[in-house]
């Protein structure tokens, strides 16, 4: 028996920024056709025309492009069972016809029942303390009363005929058997009164013609499922393999929302974040490798990717963890690449043209987490803060601000007549200038460094410090700092 070629899709709403969510439901379907050398496509379903937001089908585009999840067909890839669009598909009449075969069926009927109507019956539901289903008022139509109010054009949608007793099965790969009472199955519509198919109804008629074999989505569509399934065997398809994800919680055991400030890729890339962290840490919001490794590559998680490892219980986006991954990928880019992702980041606290730039990137590499950690490593750079005296103490190093400005005082005549002001001379100079003192090397090292930047941390030590400020503005930042001890001191 030849085996099936594994087809997986992505089927985003062009609403806005795409949710945490909804790319872990893309990274997924993605691993599961790749794994398998299958194919991932990608549908547009626009068919919910109030939620449309303009520019936002070109950050699809974006997002999977940068996240590397490249799909095989899809609007600008015509695999042969196009559109791709659902907005198109609903233009030639795809989702119509298959409601009105079911119709034939008496799998579905024309539902005339005004809003005035259905708001009633809500409001009754909710006195009563009830589910609201509607109460297939217009199931009992002749056929000759559904053809006048069809040829006299009263509104109408079509709802899926569900049964009211008995129960319906299905087989989830991660949940397992679930059962499910059919008295709690909404007739869900199927065609709304503008004539677009509903989400529910234009998935399974567009998952059939296409092909998939896997249906990734999140666990809020398990209630759902009894009645996808029911569309199936009307039709007499063969049901898809069905991979629900589990939630994505805060650290607070909340769901993750807009709220956040880091529910969507976007939000993350403007945090600081990496593309390839953040494929990383998604592909683990829910799902367990066999190792204990954390760190993988697109390509690792392709031949590692198994969804029957994917967890029930929901997935913590813990910030903490995501912050020290993303560091790991940072400091494991080349510098070059670091340099041209962190250029924008310190021109936003260095503007004097005469600092290189190119010679602090290596020195913050591997002190950041997150790209927008580095400017705040940076400012002093640009003007020199006003800094307390102490510190100039340093236990470790023996130092106060009393052998700081006697040492600083004697440095700074050699420092002036230094010609050479890079790394290697500097620290040729200074470190023999030391042994002829006769005191420790921080008793030096940490004055000058505090003088140079008036911080506790610095990127770099001294002799970097003092090669990008160069030497004017080296000597001017000592001496200032050799007055505010004197001061402070009242000496």
């Amino acid at each position: 028996m030849e085996k099936v070629k594994i087809r997986t899709r992505f089927a985003p709403s062009p609403t806005g920024r795409m949710h945490v969510g909804n790319l872990r439901t893309a990274l997924y379907a993605y691993l599961i056709a790749k794994h398998e050398d299958g194919d991932f496509l990608l549908r547009i379903e626009d068919t919910d025309r109030e939620r449309y937001v303009e520019g936002a089908i070109e950050i699809i585009y974006n997002t999977l492009k940068n996240t590397g999840l490249i799909h095989d067909e899809g609007p600008d890839k015509d695999g042969g069972v196009g559109p791709y669009v659902q907005s198109e598909r609903q233009a030639q009449g795809i989702y119509l016809k298959y409601a009105k075969e079911l119709i034939d069926k008496g799998e579905a009927y024309y539902c005339f029942c005004d809003k005035e109507r259905l708001e009633d019956l809500r409001n009754k539901a909710e006195e009563a303390k009830e589910t609201y289903r509607y109460d297939k008022h217009c199931l009992s139509l002749s056929k000759e009363e559904i053809e006048k109010k069809l040829a006299d054009n009263v509104p109408y949608i079509i709802r899926q005929n569900n049964p009211a007793t008995g129960s319906t099965s299905f087989i989830d790969d991660i949940y397992g058997t679930i059962t499910v009472d059919n008295s709690e199955l909404d007739d869900m519509i199927l065609i709304k009164s503008d004539g677009y198919p509903t989400y529910n109804f234009a998935n399974v008629i567009d998952d059939h013609l296409m092909g998939i074999t896997h249906v990734v989505r999140g666990n809020e569509y398990l209630s759902s499922s009894p009645k996808y399934n029911r569309l199936y065997e009307a039709f007499g398809w063969e049901v898809p393999t069905y991979v629900h994800c589990p939630l994505i919680t805060n650290e607070e055991h909340q769901k993750l929302s807009k709220r956040s400030g880091h529910s969507s890729y976007e939000d993350l890339i403007e945090q600081g974040f990496l593309a390839e962290a953040i494929v990383n840490f998604v592909a683990l919001l829910g799902w367990s490798p066999r190792s204990n490794e954390e760190i993988f590559t697109k390509e690792e998680l392709i031949k590692e990717f198994d969804y029957r490892h994917i967890n029930k219980s929901p997935a913590v986006f813990d910030m903490t963890k995501f912050k020290w991954m993303n560091g790991e990928y940072i400091k494991k880019m080349s510098d070059d690449r670091f340099h041209e992702l962190a250029l924008p980041f310190m021109k936003e606290v260095i503007t004097k043209d005469y600092i290189d730039l190119r010679k602090i990137s290596p020195l913050i590499k591997s002190r950041v987490e997150v790209l927008t950690d580095i400017p705040a490593h940076l400012d002093f750079f640009e003007e020199l803060p006003d800094y307390n005296i102490d510190l100039y103490n340093h236990k470790r190093m023996k130092t106060n601000p009393e052998n700081s400005l006697e040492n600083l005082e004697k440095i700074l005549p050699m420092l002036k007549e230094q010609e050479q002001f890079d790394v290697d001379s500097l620290h040729e100079a200074v470190m023999a200038f030391v042994k002829e003192l006769g005191i420790k090397n921080g008793q030096m090292l940490w004055p000058l460094r505090t003088a140079l930047s008036g911080k506790a941390m610095t990127p770099g030590g001294a002799f970097d410090l003092a090669d990008i400020l160069g030497k004017e503005e080296s000597i001017r930042r000592i001496e200032a700092g050799i007055d505010k001890l004197k001061k402070e001191l009242n000496r």
